[in-house]
């Protein structure tokens, strides 16, 4: 399993969002750390195929991020992810599960054992707009895992979930993050410190860093307010 970048770039009018990147991904969870506008979420939806890149390639497996085998494989929650207010949490996930051609046979029965993954088995009923924040960032958790996949992009995910949930969240992605490729970006660096394998820093478009999280010389929050001190 591995996830290829290529001198992926995203060039905006005069702007360049992401400059030249490569990178080779294998199972585990990594964490992608940097100041805002250094270029994460226009990368993260490149990986996602929403974004077409000005320049370079991402393959999966040899399957390039433009084909449909590859959105199959891929579990995505946005900063701010769509949903219908209106929708009760089943119905979003059994429409989200259709959306990823699973089958009806299944499709229920992974959305309720998600629902109880991340604690919403017994507002299952409720529509969404009654939902807290905390609950609605639980909710599309849920949605980037109803197909089991082998890629999970994660932007923000933790925003708006008390200690407790955060704690289960790190729990339950370093379990994904055994057998799938986790990427996970968040501001929140003890997320960084308690479950990603590696660390990426972007800075200005640039991949600045790359290795464990345990760098050899100070704690992860040091070692990146050493890296953006000038900002």
């Amino acid at each position: 399993m591995e996830l290829i970048l290529d001198r992926v770039s995203k060039q905006y009018q005069n702007k360049i969002a992401v400059d030249r990147i490569s990178l080779k991904l294998q199972e585990g969870v990594y964490g992608l750390l940097g100041a805002n506008g250094a270029g994460k979420t226009t990368l993260m939806r490149m990986i996602c195929g929403i974004l077409r890149p000005t320049g370079g390639t991402i393959t999966f497996d040899g399957l390039d991020v433009s084909c449909e085998d590859y959105r199959s494989i891929l579990g995505y929650l946005p900063q701010d992810f769509g949903y219908y207010p209106d929708f009760t949490g089943m119905d979003f996930l059994l429409y989200m599960a259709a959306l990823k051609g699973l089958p009806k046979s299944c499709a229920k029965r992974r959305a309720a054992q998600l629902l109880e993954l991340v604690d919403l088995r017994d507002k299952a009923r409720q529509k969404i707009r009654t939902y807290s924040g905390g609950m609605k960032q639980r909710l599309g958790i849920a949605q980037a895992l109803i197909n089991d996949p082998k890629l999970l992009v994660l932007d923000e995910p933790t925003a708006g979930l008390d200690p407790k949930e955060r704690v289960r969240f790190r729990n339950m992605i370093a379990k994904i993050g055994k057998e799938n490729i986790v990427l996970l970006s968040t501001h929140i660096l003890s997320d960084i410190e308690h479950i990603a394998d590696t660390v990426l820093m972007m800075k200005s478009g640039q991949l600045i860093y790359q290795g464990n999280r345990e760098n050899g010389r100070k704690d992860l929050e040091s070692f990146y307010m050493e890296q953006f001190e000038e900002e």
